[in-house]
């Protein structure tokens, strides 16, 4: 698969088969991403990947931040309830869930390229996936923004930023391209200087 045809080929997945993908290729994707553009050479992504075991408690401390953040206000107790299991259930359906946060700098311009330089990476993990077979969703669902989560499952928030997660396995459905707004709308040639 060449590049072109893995960036136009890409979906993201959101129905995951149960098959497991080998620890040994998921490091392999994670190496090769490791190749993404990094300022300074700081290479800020630091990846847990949540799974088998450790996927029920990331499930429960994600329904604790829903919770905490008011999620499920307005229903009564028994529909709360059976939301809150819809949402383990999901959770606990996808093979894989890779927890990507960076260190904060505290100088914005820093900062920001990090930023940039661990979403490069994970546009890397989701192509190189591509080329395994393996589906990606890049998620950043409200949980990776809530400061007790991020001290629950152990990082600090003071500290670090969670960057996203992505839902990794074995597509059991491949989605239909979505058209996208012809490159003539968004891009300039500039050729005169501006006066």
């Amino acid at each position: 698969m060449d590049v072109f045809e893995a960036v136009t080929k890409r979906r993201s997945i959101h129905d995951f088969k149960q098959e497991p993908v080998d620890s040994g290729i998921l490091k392999e994707i994670f190496a090769a991403a490791a190749w993404a553009p990094t300022h300074r050479m700081i290479e800020p992504w630091e990846i847990e990947v949540i799974q088998k075991e450790a996927a029920s408690s990331f499930a429960d401390l994600i329904i604790d931040s829903y919770l905490r953040m008011g999620y499920a206000e307005g229903y009564e107790e028994k529909k709360k309830c059976k939301l809150m299991e819809g949402i383990k259930q999901h959770i606990l359906s996808i093979p894989h869930h890779a927890l990507i946060y960076m260190e904060k700098d505290k100088d914005l311009r820093l900062y920001e390229e990090d930023y940039a330089a661990v979403c490069a990476f994970i546009q890397n993990v989701q192509l190189l996936a591509w080329r395994y077979g393996v589906g990606v969703l890049w998620t950043s669902n409200p949980y990776i923004y809530d400061a007790g989560f991020a001290s629950s499952w152990g990082i600090d928030p003071k500290k670090h930023k969670i960057v996203a997660v992505l839902q990794m396995g074995y597509p059991n459905k491949i989605p239909e391209p979505k058209n996208r707004t012809p490159i003539t709308n968004k891009l300039k040639f500039m050729n005169n200087p501006i006066k």
